[in-house]
């Protein structure tokens, strides 16, 4: 009654056994080419935490300098403004992570918020009560009056140049992982299940247990097996030059280290814009939103200080370094991989499972 092994000498298997033999080889199958993927994946996983500590570590950098700009430059704002800063940059990560925001809309919500504190602590700070209506008011009339210039766009610009590749390589790396994963758990099919036991299994019912497959035939039972595996071939390499096109643009010369670090160099120049026309911002303002409360005496000009650049190029360079190093080392490794699933069949023939240097071997009908 056997269905696959049938063999015109004496045979000591049974139908069960055959059944045994179809289990064994989907679970070796699946545990082989997670053997060959787990490399693969390694390096993918390993650039993706890395690729993320260098970024945090830039990102980190950035927010210090930009709110030490506050704490030298713009004392009498510093510590409202250290939310609207530490909510900008946590919208810049989350954007990098692939989460549904833009660049835009994290940077003008940022000068939204920031515009009510320039206008009542740097132009007027004679201003006692910033009622929350009035808070809003001016909030909404940022985006009418544009009291920063076209600083804020900007910044919008340079930082969505540079952003974008790093977001786009995040989700690719991440795809990347999906696809290895389902290859890893793609269905055998009946026929091919069969032909493996065949292949693999068959020579023990006649007491065969040390002779393996012929390197020929192997591959030609592989091929069949992984025909649907091995179609992603042409879509892989396109992946790969995705990959290079990517890290290419994240280092070429809208890079993610250079417009991090000038963060805070672009909201410096878009505060003191606002101070220079600050009369007639007062004046448009008061027209939109009421005048609020003043106490007399003050002058906004005692507030303008002199920027110090902020010394901390040792820890930007290295993260710099760092990023630049990863991502060179890592598409050299993705370009050695293009060939990874055309080549499938023949690794998994690699090895142990064939007869290799012999003139013994079996043929899936008999020893040759």
């Amino acid at each position: 009654d056997l269905q696959i092994c049938q063999h015109r000498a004496p045979t000591c298997c049974t139908k069960k056994m055959e059944e045994s033999y179809q289990a064994a080889v989907r679970r070796e199958r699946t545990q082989s080419i997670q053997a060959l993927n787990f490399e693969l994946k390694y390096m993918i996983v390993g650039h993706i935490t890395a690729f993320q500590e260098a970024f945090e570590s830039l990102l980190r950098f950035a927010e210090n300098r930009t709110s030490s700009l506050f704490e030298t430059a713009y004392r009498p704002m510093a510590k409202e403004a250290a939310e609207p800063v530490k909510e900008l940059f946590t919208d810049i990560s989350l954007y990098i992570l692939g989460a549904e925001t833009t660049v835009e809309s994290a940077v003008l919500r940022f000068f939204d918020s920031l515009f009510p504190l320039v206008y009542s602590r740097l132009i007027n700070p004679g201003i006692t009560d910033l009622s929350e209506d009035y808070t809003e008011c001016l909030r909404l009339t940022r985006q009418d009056i544009n009291p920063f210039g076209h600083y804020s766009k900007n910044m919008v610009t340079e930082l969505s140049k540079s952003l974008w590749a790093s977001r786009m390589l995040s989700q690719a790396l991440s795809l990347g992982i999906e696809v290895i994963n389902t290859t890893e758990h793609a269905a055998l099919s009946k026929e091919c299940s069969r032909a493996l036991v065949k292949m693999q299994y068959c020579p023990h019912c006649q007491g065969l247990t040390l002779i393996r497959p012929c390197v020929g035939y192997c591959l030609n039972v592989m091929r069949g097996c992984l025909a649907s595996v091995s179609e992603l071939d042409a879509q892989w390499r396109d992946f790969i030059s995705t990959l290079e096109y990517l890290t290419n643009e994240m280092a070429a010369s809208h890079e993610l280290e250079i417009a991090l670090s000038g963060i805070w160099n672009s909201i410096n120049e878009a505060i003191l814009h606002a101070q220079l026309n600050g009369p007639q911002l007062s004046a448009t303002v008061d027209k939109v939103c009421g005048q609020p409360k003043q106490q007399e005496g003050n002058l906004s000009s005692a507030n303008i200080v002199p920027v110090k650049e902020v010394t901390e190029t040792q820890t930007f360079m290295m993260a710099h370094t760092s990023l630049n190093h990863k991502r060179r080392e890592f598409i050299n490794y993705m370009k050695r991989s293009r060939t990874f699933y055309a080549s499938i069949a023949e690794r998994l023939c690699d090895g142990d499972l064939v007869m290799r240097d012999s003139s013994t071997c079996w043929n899936g009908e008999d020893v040759v």
